[in-house]
């Protein structure tokens, strides 16, 4: 349906599988205005057609592929795009967020989103040519590694220039924390690639040559100079991750506990120095790379068996370092390569691994994993992607296998997603932050609170005062990022420089001191956002849309659009069963503190979730009420 705003192509195709039939799914500018794009557009449609007696395997699962409306108009870091199903990982509504070039190329056959529905009779891929959708026989790309298919897709397509997504084995057979790739880049978390899997769909393929146009040309390019040299000059996206990374966080985590080790027993490894940001930088970085429009380039490049692969980010290098206790660097390395190549998650694959190491260790399942001992673990990643002897059970995640054999309370995962590689005792917002996560066990959906808590600023990390609220607003904020495709590491710059390069100064003191005691703003903030009808001046998100879309945003209608789209994700799964028990921790972090000689180094995880549920405007269950989903036009 064509559309007043720019930015947006103003075509969302239904694509069914299982009778090869194409046809346009209306979207009207008032879901646009509602619902603006990526994650929030896919769980409207997913709420329009899920009832809560879906299941991931079945035809009547979709796969919403999403792009945002500033993807391909040139606005920093704006190249994602999301993909949205039922999750096999989770059994609940889920998004995964994805860079590289698909997105753009999507917009450019002309389309804003696709819905998938239905099952291929056998296995296939589909090309996608501006309006022309072809389904291909898959049968000879079966079986393939990631980069091998996508190259056995280019001499098919006939030229480089198209958006790709593939799974590789991990999907086809099912793995329950399988990913999806483009390019370089994985949508990899809650097991999107075994829905691609279960379909039969192999890969997709999109170009076209439509025009992706913005409302002002000359305000946009002249924002879009400002907004690069804002994030260049910062600190975060001008210095740490250009020059090391998502990995440069590893000393910060180590030095304030906060670096998972062995299984999440501890909050620092001993041999953090062989696997940080420093030596991957210093060692084994060749290049730095980013996505599409990116001036951050946080992506790494290393050599693995001679061949220049993605490196390891953050997650990876804390979970599969002391996470499993291994400090060899050179391991990590191929270990990513290797499950990327394969099409699984490393942050799940890690994790699941440690449980496994922790149940042997107790006696609860005896299959020779051991902390410390590397050996076999190439293969092992193999085993597991093709379902074979250990490997068959290890493709089920922790959650599943600690119901097996026992272990739950150091299995780390919530709602069946396994953490990622941030301790919570000792920064216990960002505890809040996975308990209550839509996705799961998610430091992004969580809110990511962490930055707040030793990663960026000082702010007391035990307390859970103000935690709560402030949680609901970092949610909020990047629900909205994500809705409008752009990188979440753009909102590393929403603090002021000086507070990151000067930790010691008077105002840096100040702020860290004051953020506890201000939840009771941040309440009304979160109540009344729309009261804020302003831009600010380091938060360039809002004008970018007013410029490229000719959409009225101020920074409270950005905040109160996310927090729709929080909402609405959560409306949906109650229909799959989440309630205040999912939000929960396992009782390693509620009940153990990190240090024994400290109490207060456990997750408060009761005591925020009763804050955070009446921030929420949500009932004691955890259900949003009525009145809020009202008062969010999530209900009529």
């Amino acid at each position: 349906m064509a559309t007043a705003y720019s930015g947006y192509m103003g075509k969302v195709m239904l694509i069914d599988l299982s009778t090869q039939s194409v046809s346009e799914y209306p979207w009207t500018d008032k879901d646009r205005e509602l619902f603006i794009g990526g994650k929030t557009m896919a769980a409207k449609i997913l709420c329009d057609h899920f009832t809560g007696k879906e299941t991931a395997y079945s035809e009547e699962n979709l796969i919403v592929i999403s792009t945002g409306p500033l993807t391909g108009t040139g606005a920093p870091s704006s190249s994602r795009f999301n993909l949205s199903t039922l999750s096999p990982q989770t059994g609940l509504i889920t998004s995964s967020n994805c860079g590289g070039s698909f997105g753009y190329h999507l917009k450019r056959a002309g389309y804003d989103a696709l819905i998938i529905r239905g099952r291929c009779a056998e296995r296939s891929w589909l090309e996608i040519k501006n309006d022309k959708f072809v389904f291909h026989s898959a049968e000879e790309l079966w079986g393939t590694k990631v980069t091998e298919c996508q190259e056995r897709l280019e001499e098919r397509v006939g030229h480089k220039r198209f958006g790709r997504l593939v799974i590789g084995p991990a999907g086809e057979n099912l793995v329950r924390y399988s990913a999806v790739v483009s390019e370089e880049r994985a949508a990899g978390r809650t097991g999107v690639g075994a829905v691609f899997g279960w379909k039969q769909l192999k890969a997709i393929t999109v170009s076209g040559n439509h025009e992706i146009t913005v409302h002002d040309p000359e305000k946009v390019k002249a924002h879009c100079k400002k907004w690069y040299a804002y994030l260049r000059s910062h600190p975060l996206t001008g210095n740490q991750m250009p020059r090391m990374g998502t990995a440069g966080l590893v000393s910060s985590m180590q030095m304030r506990g906060l670096l998972s080790t062995r299984n999440y027993s501890a909050g620092q490894y001993e041999d953090f120095e062989m696997v940080n940001g420093e030596t991957l930088a210093e060692e084994h970085n060749i290049v730095n790379k980013g996505c599409l429009s990116c001036p951050i380039k946080c992506a790494r490049t290393v050599s693995v068996s001679g061949k220049a692969v993605k490196g390891p980010e953050l997650e990876t290098l804390g979970l599969l370092g002391g996470g499993i206790v291994n400090n060899s660097m050179e391991n990590i390395l191929r270990w990513n390569y290797e499950l990327d190549e394969l099409g699984m998650d490393t942050i799940s694959a890690a994790n699941t691994l440690a449980y496994a190491m922790e149940a042997n260790e107790k006696g609860l399942w005896d299959n020779g994993l051991e902390f410390g001992s590397c050996d076999g673990i190439s293969q092992l990643w193999d085993d597991i992607a093709h379902r074979r002897g250990i490997g068959d059970e290890l493709a089920e995640g922790s959650k599943r296998l600690s119901e097996k054999y026992g272990g739950k309370d150091f299995a780390m995962q919530t709602k069946g997603l396994e953490l990622a590689a941030y301790e919570p005792r000792r920064a216990v917002g960002m505890g809040l932050g996975y308990a209550v996560s839509n996705r799961g066990g998610c430091h992004l959906n969580g809110g990511y609170l962490v930055i707040l808590e030793g990663l960026g600023l000082n702010v007391d990390s035990q307390t859970p005062k103000a935690k709560a609220d402030l949680t609901m607003m970092f949610q909020n904020l990047m629900e909205m990022i994500s809705d409008s495709g752009q990188c979440l590491f753009t909102s590393y710059a929403f603090f002021p420089g000086f507070l990151m390069t000067r930790p010691n100064g008077f105002i840096t003191t100040a702020a860290n001191k004051i953020f506890t005691h201000l939840g009771w703003a941040i309440r009304i903030i979160n109540k009344f956002p729309t009261a804020l009808a302003l831009h600010l001046p380091v938060f360039h998100h809002t004008k970018r849309i007013k410029y490229a879309l000719g959409m009225p945003m101020t920074f409270g209608k950005y905040i109160r659009n996310g927090e729709r789209g929080y909402n609405l994700e959560r409306y949906v799964n109650r229909r799959f069963g989440v309630s205040a028990k999912d939000d929960s921790l396992p009782k390693r972090l509620t009940q153990v503190p990190q240090d024994p000689n400290n109490p207060k180094t456990v997750v408060p995880l009761e005591t925020m979730k009763k804050t955070y549920y009446a921030a929420r405007g949500w009932d004691k269950d955890g259900a949003p009420t009525e009145k809020t989903l009202r008062k969010l036009r999530i209900i009529q």
